[in-house]
This record gives C-alpha cells, structure tokens and sequence, in this order.
C-alpha cells in the first residue's frame, strides 16, 4: 500500500465495531505500534524566533499531502473553546491532514473500514501547540477531538477533495459502539 494520500481513493465499505470502554492506543511518537493502517504523521516544521514563531504546514506535491489533487485540494481552519468535544466524523472517499496548531487536543480515531488489518482499532493522540504534528487522516476512519487545557484549540485542515456532504458521515461523541471516554484519563 502506498504511503502517500490517493486523489480518487474508491469509496470504502464501512464496519462498527463494538469497543470496549477506553481511548485505544495511545500515539506518543510518529512510527508507534498500534497506529490505525493508513493514518500518517509527520512532525510540523517550526521556526521560531524572538517575535513568535512560525509554521510550515505543507507544500503541494511533497510529504503526506503529496498524492492530493492541487485541483481539489481544499484548506480549512476551525477553533473551538476549551473542553469542546467535536466528534465524530467520516468521509467516504476524501483523506484528511490535520494540522493542529494552537492549544492541545485529544485527538480520537476510529477505524470503521470493513477487511481492515486495523478493523475496529482505536487510537488517541495528543497533538497543537506542545506537539505540533500533521495528522493524515484516511477515508473509513472516523475523527474527532476534544480541546483539553485552557486555551482555545485551532486546527488546519487540507482535504483530499472539496467539500461534498454526501461524502461525510457523523456519529455522536458518544456513540455505544465506538465507546470512546473522554474523561481526563490520570484522575
């Protein structure tokens, strides 16, 4: 399988999976064990200096946006306050690369993809400001996140393809079959 995103990947057959309570395995480096087949991370490049900082999200045709279309490529922005949870979701056809940037999120991904060697498999990975990581995002694997700390929570986001709702699919944050725990885990 190819390590870069597939402009016109085929629609994938989706399978939910009836997980355990828990958040999965927990990604602290980018080539963990246990990562969800598909997904990619790649460290964001950061320069910074004694006025800020600055950040190199990604350059069309190279590194883990290399196979997306520039023609149908889309670049996106949202921000949510602290403790929003926005999730869950997934696109049929498009690949994500999320880049998150500001305040620290618990990132959640679920792998519905029916015959996937990762079927079923939860990954959480805590990604903004204090580890700033792309985060590809495959069709079939549900995502969502929750803004943890006090700052507001900003992320980028490079799509695959242009909007199109009948690609996306949703879930609710809590939805019994993923039976992802939001709670603060070391209470």
């Amino acid at each position: 399988m190819s390590r870069q995103a597939s402009a016109s990947p085929p629609e994938v057959r989706l399978a939910f999976p009836a997980c355990e309570p828990g958040i999965g395995t927990v990604i602290g480096e980018p080539e963990t064990r246990g990562l969800i087949a598909g997904v990619r991370i790649a460290p964001i490049r950061v320069w910074a200096d004694d006025r800020g900082e600055f950040f190199e999200i990604a350059r069309a045709g190279e590194g883990l946006i290399a196979g997306f279309d520039p023609a149908s490529l889309q670049v996106s922005a949202t921000s949510s306050y602290p403790g929003a949870i926005k999730a869950f979701h997934y696109h049929l056809r498009q690949t994500d690369c999320w880049a998150p940037w500001t305040g620290m999120l618990q990132l959640a991904l679920v792998d519905l993809r029916e015959g996937s060697d990762t079927q079923g498999a939860r990954n959480t990975l805590y990604v903004g400001s204090r580890r700033p990581w792309l985060v590809l995002i495959p069709p079939g694997v549900a995502h969502g996140y929750k803004v943890i700390g006090v700052e507001r929570g900003s992320v980028v986001y490079l799509t695959s393809r242009h909007y199109d709702p009948a690609d996306e699919g949703r879930l609710r944050y809590d939805d019994p079959r993923l039976n992802y725990d939001w709670s603060p885990q070391h209470q």
